[in-house]
């Protein structure tokens, strides 16, 4: 009997790497500290009906928003162990096995587990906020897409210590990531984690896409919609659309996996690249779905910290609308190598030179806007100004390896490498970053601290550039992707040496990130509800705003509707008459989403090991709450005209 428990133990746990024990006590003291004090200061009935059960949109924002920040830890970790290990040659910091689960992880956890939230974060928080309404158009479906994202990642991120990680790059190919090549359960990790989050993903995408159709404020037509609201749209469209074939590639690589089926073997009329096509058919849009909000910031940022509106608002528009559309024709430039023709290779590679276009219209717009205006040098700005030449080099490298010949010398090289990151981190991350910065005081009431908000800005800057410019070096010397080790006679040591130290000083970065949110918590001075002197309606209610987010729904004019609302003020125009306040209809909290999210957890992980007894009553609780969502009648309420009243007294006595 013991014996049986040690090898059930060996093979269901991670054993045999230190970094692994690490690990293990870590999530072990973390877990015992957050319930410790949870406990102590007898905080599990808020916890409950305060967050896990909210439906709240700006809550839902903040919980992705913590949640992103944690999985950056997580990716960012993963990324300092590579360059650690491929820092000098012939280090033996991280064997091949956990090296190559290592950058699975990485890759995973960033797009889909720390960019995503991050995203859906600022759209919960500011969307509703900046259209004049009182939410998103489904309530519980937010509640429950948070979940469900949540529970993947727990999932996904549960594989390293339990089972083991996924190991065949974040893309997982086939025949690598097929059962014959990878029987463990670490690709049942990857698929189910993607799976579950997906769907969140997916209600996401429709359920801000119906809030922004049908719940913008009176006169508020879509071409006065504020430019992060159009570029949710446009994101919108293309979550829409791909992530259900995201979805059914997973599904047919399990059947594959744990059927027997042959959609993606050479056996029985199955073929690899029919998974490589259909993947990168989400895949490059996705690239899209996580810059098109940073656009959406950057063109906010820019118009209120140059004091001037918007330069070519239409042509920006127009130029998000032809992204979403184009960026379902360019997958094909991930693969140029495979074969495909000439005269696809030709196709594909034209439509991806075309994407570039819109793109250049917007750094156009962004420049001709901060031309001869007021410039505030404050952090959003900052971050704003540091992503112009960094992504504008990113495009520039993105388009050499859009020509299909060149891109027969650069894939899956390191130039690559440093391309995408150059887009992806000088252009998302530094565009959630600037995002952050700038609504912060319209989530919690205060700026973060200013000095070593700099700080942080210079080591990310610097240490991006250290990072990923001796990398393009290195792509073109001959070094190729997922390399865990090389000898001195390649020339690599110095660059990759120059590179990892870059990527410490990111880490320091975000250590002081931290230690600006925390210094800021502790000491910071309440601010009024427009600190920014900003231009669009989220600044016209409090900070943070209440549960109702405006006690009177705004009538829109303009694009700048509060912009020139302060205008008119300053001429001494008056605001038109206030209707009387009346009863505000509110969604009720619901604790359906969070315990069948807990449902789709146990599925999936029953599902991962193939075990029936844990998926079957997994999947028997998600049908139960679904018949009890359908079965509750008493899910609203009205907050009361005395009750608005006293709010918004509170809300301008303490401003």
């Amino acid at each position: 009997m013991l014996d049986s428990i040690k090898d059930f133990a060996s093979w269901f746990f991670v054993t045999g790497d230190p970094l692994i024990y690490g690990a293990d006590v870590s999530i072990v003291l973390a877990s015992a500290a957050i319930i410790g004090v949870l406990t102590y200061f007898k905080k599990w009935t808020w916890l409950w009906k305060n967050w896990l059960t909210t439906v709240d949109h700006k809550k839902i924002g903040i919980m992705y928003i913590l949640a992103a920040l944690l999985m950056l830890f997580r990716g960012g970790v993963d990324a300092l162990m590579m360059r650690t290990q491929i820092a000098l040659p012939d280090i033996k910091f991280l064997h091949p096995e956990h090296y190559n689960q290592v950058f699975t992880t990485h890759g995973t956890v960033m797009i889909l587990f720390m960019a995503m939230p991050l995203m859906f974060g600022l759209f919960n928080i500011i969307v509703p906020l900046q259209i004049g309404a009182r939410d998103v158009a489904f309530p519980f479906l937010n509640a429950l897409s948070f979940w469900l994202f949540f529970m993947g990642a727990m999932l996904f991120n549960l594989s390293f210590v339990i089972g083991g990680s996924p190991d065949a790059g974040w893309t997982s190919y086939p025949p690598l990531a097929g059962l014959m090549h990878n029987p463990g359960v670490g690709e049942n990790f990857y698929i189910w984690g993607i799976q579950i989050s997906g769907i969140g993903s997916l209600a996401t995408g429709i359920n801000f896409l119906v809030t922004l159709i049908k719940m913008r404020a009176p006169g508020m037509t879509l071409m006065k919609m504020p430019m992060f609201s159009w570029s949710v749209f446009a994101t919108c469209i293309i979550i829409v659309l791909a992530f259900p074939i995201l979805t059914v590639t997973l599904a047919l690589l399990f059947l594959d996996r744990f059927g027997g089926a042959h959609f993606f073997t050479l056996d029985l009329g199955g073929n690899p690249m029919m998974y490589i096509n259909l993947f990168w058919m989400w895949g490059h849009p996705e690239v899209y779905i996580v810059i098109l909000p940073a656009f959406g910031i950057f063109s906010e940022v820019v118009a209120t910290f140059s004091r001037k509106r918007l330069f070519g608002y239409k042509s920006m528009v127009f130029a998000m609308l032809v992204i979403s559309v184009l960026s379902f024709f360019t997958w094909l430039h991930h693969f140029f190598t495979m074969g495909s023709g000439a005269d696809i290779n030709a196709f594909f590679a034209i439509t991806t030179m075309l994407i570039a276009i819109p793109t250049g219209v917007k750094i156009f717009n962004w420049l001709f806007t901060m031309y001869q205006g007021r410039i505030r040098f404050e952090l959003p700005m900052m971050w704003t100004i540091a992503f112009i030449p960094c992504f504008v080099v990113g495009g520039m490298t993105g388009v050499l390896l859009s020509v299909a010949p060149a891109d027969f010398q650069f894939h899956n090289s390191y130039f690559l490498i440093a391309h995408f990151h150059q887009v992806l981190i000088g252009g998302v991350v530094f565009g959630y970053f600037a995002g952050l910065y700038y609504w912060w005081p319209k989530m919690f009431g205060f700026k973060l601290d200013h000095t070593l908000g700099k700080w942080a800005f210079w080591f990310w800057n610097i240490g991006f550039y250290v990072c990923f410019m001796p990398q393009y070096s290195l792509g073109l010397m001959g070094m190729t992707r997922r390399i865990s080790e090389y000898s001195w006679d390649t020339g690599w040591a110095p660059l990759n040496f120059i590179s990892t130290i870059g990527a410490f000083l990111m880490g320091i970065a975000f250590i002081l990130q931290v230690a600006q949110i925390v210094k800021s918590v502790f000491k910071h001075k309440k601010v009024s509800n427009d600190p920014w002197d900003a231009r669009t309606l989220e600044w016209t209610t409090a900070s943070p705003a209440p549960e109702y987010n405006f006690a009177v729904i705004p009538r829109v004019r303009a694009v700048d509707d509060w912009w020139e609302t302060k205008e008119r003020r300053a001429k001494g125009i008056a605001d038109d008459p206030q209707p009387e306040l009346e009863p505000i209809h509110m969604p009720k909290n619901s604790a359906i989403p969070i315990i069948m999210s807990v449902c789709w957890f146990v599925a999936g992980f029953g599902f991962v090991f193939g075990w029936w007894w844990f998926y079957v009553p997994g999947l028997i609780g998600v049908a139960l709450c679904m018949i009890a969502r359908s079965f509750s009648y008493d899910t609203d309420y009205y907050i009361p005209v005395d009750e608005i009243k006293r709010t918004e007294a509170a809300i301008r006595g303490s401003v």
